[in-house]
């Protein structure tokens, strides 16, 4: 069963998802999705996450699938403009790729190439118009395609917004553009997520809630100033920082967040930031 068919049945959605190494050696990369292949309905691929160089999403995806494993292309608008978009949105098809994520993008400055011109012809909503002409059989400028894509087509959404309502606007655009799925930015205030859901239930689309790893009280911190629309609660912050085993810690406060989520959504997609390998003891603490 595909995670659109998952999806469509209004099964409860459990993804991850892995970064691709900045160089050739990607054997690290593929052990680490094999470590949950049996135990998540599909594995989401970052593209150039954080903005700094490394080996392509779309790659990976495809080695992925040969592995029997169901990927997740998440595409960025920062690198491509659209006749790059549309030709890896084929490329993706004639691979096998049956799931995409549509994303703006983080700036180029972010990252490990600060220098590097950013692109951005299409932001996330007009590509999410891009995949949807794609599958009715044309491009952007209503040329014929010789065989057309089919795509599960998911977007993102912020919780934390405020003020909340622009965030369900754009979540209504984004859904008659053709969005089937939203993956959330992190939480961990469960109050807040819930007057989220209140203001964005009259969509009934499949919410799935976003769970980043808290590896410090710093790095808690950090997202509390930097990360729009993200808050972690005073309470996580202290209870990380006087942890002795803050991997342990990290593990246990994962897991609470995810029982105390899957009541309330349609899914759960655990972002790892490099800590792949702890995604299976998240997953059995949590119970899943």
């Amino acid at each position: 069963m595909s995670l659109c068919d998952k999806i469509r049945d209004g099964k409860f959605i459990l993804t991850s998802e892995i970064g691709p190494p900045k160089g050739t050696d990607i054997e690290e990369t593929l052990k680490d999705a094999e470590l949950i292949k049996s135990r998540v309905d599909a594995i989401n691929v970052t593209d150039l996450q954080s903005s700094v160089m490394r080996v392509g999403s779309l790659a990976i995806c495809r080695l992925l699938i040969e592995r029997g494993i169901e990927p997740v292309f998440q595409m960025t608008c920062r690198d491509r403009n659209r006749l790059a978009l549309q030709s890896d949105l084929l490329s993706a098809s004639v691979f096998g790729i049956k799931n995409i994520l549509a994303l703006t993008g983080d700036h180029p400055m972010l990252g490990d190439h600060p220098q590097a011109k950013p692109v951005f012809d299409l932001d996330s909503m007009q590509l999410l118009e891009a995949i949807r002409t794609l599958q009715t059989g044309k491009d952007m400028v209503g040329k014929d395609l010789k065989g057309s894509p089919r795509f599960c087509v998911g977007a993102v959404v912020n919780p934390g917004a405020d003020p909340l309502e622009p965030e369900v606007l754009k979540m209504e655009k984004k859904i008659a553009s053709g969005a089937q799925f939203f993956q959330t930015q992190a939480i961990y205030d469960i109050g807040m997520f819930k007057k989220f859901l209140e203001a964005s239930r009259h969509l009934k689309t499949t919410i799935i809630a976003g769970i980043v790893l808290l590896k410090s009280a710093g790095m808690a911190r950090f997202m509390n100033k930097n990360v729009s629309g993200v808050f972690v609660p005073d309470s996580l912050i202290e209870e990380i920082d006087k942890a002795q085993d803050k991997s342990a810690k990290s593990i246990e406060i994962a897991a609470r967040l995810i029982k105390e989520l899957k009541p309330m959504c349609q899914g759960v997609h655990i972002m790892p930031i490099g800590w792949d390998k702890k995604v299976p003891f998240v997953l059995d603490a949590a119970g899943l």
